[in-house]
């Protein structure tokens, strides 16, 4: 098939499930566009103010190392500067890399010794694979971090045949750690696989002596990508890591991973692609028996698929599972399982019967076997496509409902402490106190202390909450039960049934014994 051919095709399999996703949505907004998660709200705000000259800040003047994605902080920003619509760029960028990732996914596929044929079914099962459709319409860096991630391991497949090239592919994962914190992991084993380069003799394999001249070259390469936004971030926060990493693994106790959190990321992933997620061991398999022949590219992509679930696993440790929404810190992981399933599949029939093969060499129910393993993702979109309208009506029914009834009541003078602060901040012009701690990072001090003496968090944020006086809270009650309502009257209560999105399924405003800014009386 010819090169416009194929881009024509992963145009079509890649845009049409997101036309469905982007319709359904539409339909059930009245021809507004909304998002799924909180997250996005927040990353647009991130960007606002970096296009506003107000640098890394979530409330103007108030510098912090909250966003985990700078790189597409940076790239958010650009609508702001040119004047789109904020919604509609989001949506643009992310289908852009949606796009590159399947296209990336098709490469990484041919790198990796598959025929262009089957190539073309790893890039249709990432294309119809629900979670990252319900990615690239989300407002967040999951398709960029899938992308760059993707297109490096290709790179880094073709590199590693010559240990005397320039590893080019660190340059690439360094611009990853830029779109996620897990780009640092992926990276530190790119090194070690461009390092422990084997070679087969005698029957014995041997480990290569590495070319180190041409190593340092990438990681210098990767350094000048990622190193002044940590350096940035430490100044910040005292950290590399952004002010998240306290909020989703900070309260954490590491440890031996749990086997059901490993078999709940196993799901996530299965229930995108189930017989992609079955066959990826294989895989796994077929890399390690390459190992040393000259169609050797190396184990990076079965140690990247391995080697994070295990380190969320260990941070997690006993604790709650660091997932991220719905699973959402292992969607990118999906192309590269899918392709080990694919590889999986072409090496399982590599040895059929000669009377099973066409006359040019291929096997002849291979191709209908590819074609077979679309059809579960297909079945998938429908259900993917049902939760993320349900994820838009919940942050519409919620946070966004929240943000429009305090518009026109809210003095612009008041302080809001609250508990989702991406639509709430983004459509208000107040200053928030985040009670997760993502743009308040002082408030961990306190719950760590609180914990430590009570073994709740709550008291301590209660503590951090009197001494900051904000005028309202908009919480959820249950994570905050210590606000007794003598002290805090509650004001308003947004009911969201049926949510599977938020927090909880009410969202509660409270005013504060300190409250200096009444609620205005809207007009009418």
């Amino acid at each position: 098939m010819r090169k416009w051919g194929l881009r024509a095709l992963w145009m079509v399999a890649a845009l049409v499930p997101c036309a469905v996703f982007l319709g359904s949505e539409l339909w059930l907004l009245d021809g507004r566009l909304g998002l799924p998660l909180d997250d996005g709200w927040i990353h647009l705000q991130f960007s606002r103010n970096l296009a506003a000259g107000g640098g890394l800040s979530y409330n103007p003047g108030e510098l912090v190392a909250g966003s985990t994605a700078p790189l597409w902080t940076a790239l958010l920003s650009i609508g702001f500067l040119v004047g789109m619509p904020a919604l509609v760029w989001a949506k643009l960028l992310g289908v852009a890399w949606h796009l590159l990732l399947v296209m990336g996914t098709w490469r990484l596929a041919r790198e990796l010794g598959l025929t262009q044929g089957l190539a073309v079914v790893a890039a249709g099962l990432t294309a119809t694979s629900s979670a990252l459709v319900w990615s690239a319409l989300s407002g967040m860096e999951i398709p960029l971090f899938a992308a760059l991630s993707v297109w490096g391991i290709a790179l880094h497949a073709r590199e590693r045949g010559d240990a005397t090239r320039v590893p080019l592919s660190l340059g690439v994962f360094g611009l990853a750690v830029l779109a996620r914190p897990e780009g640092l992991l992926l990276l530190a084993l790119a090194l070690a696989d461009r390092s422990m380069v084997t070679r087969r003799g005698d029957g014995e394999l041997w480990l290569q002596r590495p070319v180190w001249r041409s190593l340092l070259v990438g990681v210098g390469l990767a350094a000048l990508a990622l190193g002044p936004v940590l350096l940035v971030y430490q100044w910040l926060a005292g950290s590399p890591l952004p002010t998240t990493f306290d909020t989703k693994a900070g309260y954490s106790t590491p440890g031996w991973p749990r086997g059901r959190y490993l078999f709940e990321v196993i799901g996530v992933w299965a229930s995108a692609q189930p017989v992609a997620t079955l066959l990826a061991p294989v895989g796994v398999l077929a890399l390690i028996a390459r190992l040393g022949r000259d169609e050797d590219r190396g184990l990076l992509p079965a140690s990247w698929c391995v080697a994070l679930p295990l380190a969320y696993g260990v941070l997690s440790g006993n604790g709650r599972g660091i997932f991220g929404n719905f699973g959402r810190y292992f969607f990118p992981l999906l192309p590269v399982v899918i392709v080990l399933a694919v590889l999986g599949v072409a090496d399982l029939t590599a040895n059929v019967p000669a009377r099973l093969r066409w006359r040019g060499g291929g096997v002849r129910w291979l191709h209908v076997a590819g074609a077979l393993l679309l059809i579960p993702g297909v079945i998938a979109l429908f259900g993917g496509a049902a939760r993320y309208v349900q994820n838009v009506r919940d942050i519409e029914s919620g946070d966004v409902r929240l943000a429009r009834w305090l518009q026109p009541r809210l003095p612009a003078d008041a302080v809001l402490a609250v508990d989702d602060i991406g639509a709430l901040k983004f459509m208000l012009p107040n200053r928030v106190l985040d009670l997760a701690g993502i743009v308040s990072p002082e408030l961990h001090e306190y719950a760590r202390r609180s914990a430590r003496a009570t073994r709740s968090f709550c008291p301590g944020i209660l503590e951090f909450v009197r001494q900051r006086r904000p005028d309202y809270l908009a919480i959820f009650p249950r994570r905050h039960a210590c606000f007794p309502e003598a002290q805090f009257p509650r004001l308003l209560a947004i009911e969201v049934p049926g949510n599977i999105t938020l927090g909880e399924d009410t969202i509660v405003v409270h005013a504060t014994p300190w409250t200096r800014q009444p609620l205005r009386t809207p007009p009418g």
